[in-house]
């Protein structure tokens, strides 16, 4: 049975009665211009409240449809697949997204966290002489503190050494501190576990030692050991080194592995006779905030007078830290893919709904609608997916980047294992730092590649011929 189909416009034309019928049922023929909202509520759902109806009534046409097209149908079996496909992109992209972000806050905490620690040893900022030291260290001080940013300033000499004890022979760093001023700039005082850094008294020639090097050396407290300095002594019968014996009187532990084994710990004025200096090697300043450590310097090398040189935080351990913004690039690139494969899988979804609804986009095309228009429902509807999914993700991922402390520890003790065992790591808890930055950088790629997505199906949906389209209904 043919029935007569007349629309705005110059389209009329013969139609199966079915098909205006099917049509008119899914909310495809909007005859009247002024009664669409009507029918657009018609077609997202039989059965709307009548409460909703003014809600719908500002909606395009376009945005009806395609949020119709994103949940399955109470009537088709084959709806009801597509929108389980639908949903499986959802769940990938949110998926995707929350790994991403709980990896890359795990990853910033163990950053922050490694940081920490070597910043509680190191300063923030070294100042040193271009002649290898600095005898008017108070001077140099008092200039520094007048910048409003800089909390402390303390003097150091550091210089290599060779430890020895009983048969064994170790290359450590030796660092020359003046007790009283060292809290001002380090957290060395607050990390000793055997002794006091005050023991470190002038004359005396005592040492304290990181944790691991006196292991390694099986020194406790009141043992002696004898450090030689690399400066050789002239004598008549040759150049000797230059030998002088400590005694232990405190260990420190701060955490990170190569100071723990490699530093030790002397007073300023032994380090001056021991090293032959005229003063000080340098001065290590702390500033209110680390990460305004580089600016600090710079704005600190053009007050400061003397050929002075500035070194920051980030400088002294250069390839440590691009060897890690390395590492988080690539783990960043590798979960993307993660999204991306769910990305994918939005555009199969798309292409089968088109394929599905071919019917319905040539009635569209016949009633008047652009391949504009035509386009726009179907990127509503994979936009839509991908925005479901990425809110979900991104509220997933900050759920969990927040209470890592919590859950990590809860499936250890459910399936009796332990992530990071406290004899092997020095972190033993998985740390993280949740950056909003991070957060909205991934979840606007997420949107992007969603929307990506949408776009070769649009495109091929406004492609249909109605003709072809409707030849065999």
């Amino acid at each position: 049975m043919l029935g007569w189909c007349e629309c705005k416009g110059n389209n009329k034309g013969w139609m199966r009665h079915d098909a205006i019928l099917k049509a008119a049922h899914r909310g495809a023929c909007f005859v009247a211009r002024p009664r669409l909202w009507q029918t657009a509520a018609l077609f997202a759902d039989t059965r709307v409240p009548e409460l909703f109806l003014g809600l719908f009534r500002n909606l395009p046409f376009e945005w009806m449809i395609g949020l119709r097209y994103t949940r399955a149908s109470r009537r088709s079996s084959r709806d009801s697949f597509i929108s389980f496909i639908s949903l499986i992109s959802m769940a990938g992209i949110a998926l995707g997204v929350a790994a991403l972000i709980v990896v890359l806050s795990v990853m910033n905490g163990f950053q922050k966290e490694v940081r920490d620690r070597m910043l509680s040893v190191l300063s923030h900022i070294e100042v040193f002489d271009a002649s290898g030291s600095l005898p008017d260290w108070q001077a140099t001080a008092a200039q520094a503190l007048k910048h409003p940013e800089v909390r402390g300033a303390a003097p150091y000499v550091e210089a290599q050494a060779m430890v020895i004890r009983d048969d064994t022979v170790r290359g450590i760093m030796v660092r020359g501190i003046v007790p009283s001023e060292e809290p001002k700039v380090s957290d060395v005082a607050s990390q000793v576990i055997a002794g006091s850094l005050g023991d470190l008294r002038p004359g005396e020639f005592n040492v304290v030692l990181g944790s691991e090097l006196a292991h390694s050396l099986r020194l406790k407290i009141g043992d002696k050991l004898t450090l030689i300095a690399p400066q050789g002594q002239v004598t008549p019968a040759g150049v000797l080194p230059r030998l002088k014996q400590f005694n232990v009187v405190g260990v420190f532990e701060a955490g990170h592995y190569e100071y723990d084994a490699s530093l030790a710990f002397i007073d300023l004025q032994d380090a001056e006779r021991m090293f032959r200096q005229a003063g000080p090697t340098g001065l290590r300043l702390k500033v209110a905030d680390m990460q305004r450590a580089p600016e600090v310097a710079v704005d600190l090398s053009l007050s400061l007078t003397g050929s002075l040189y500035l070194r920051d935080w980030s400088q002294q351990n250069r390839n440590w830290f691009a060897a890690v913004q390395t590492e988080k690039r690539m783990m960043f690139i590798i979960l993307t893919l993660i999204i991306a494969v769910a990305a994918f899988n939005l555009v199969s979804t798309l292409v089968m709904t088109v394929t599905d609804k071919q019917a319905d986009i040539a009635i569209l095309r016949t009633l008047g609608a652009s391949p504009a228009s035509i386009m726009k429902i179907f990127m509503i509807q994979g936009a839509l997916v991908g925005f479901i999914g990425t809110a979900i993700g991104v509220g997933l991922g900050v759920l969990v980047a927040l209470n890592v402390d919590v859950i990590v520890p809860f499936i250890e003790s459910l399936f009796g294992v332990q992530f990071l065992p406290r004899d092997i790591y020095l972190i033993s808890a998985l740390p993280s730092d949740l950056r909003w930055p991070d957060v909205w950088r991934i979840g606007g790629m997420a949107l992007m590649l969603a929307f990506l997505a949408t776009l070769y199906p649009s495109w091929r949906a406004a492609r249909v011929r109605p003709a072809d389209a409707l030849r065999y209904e």
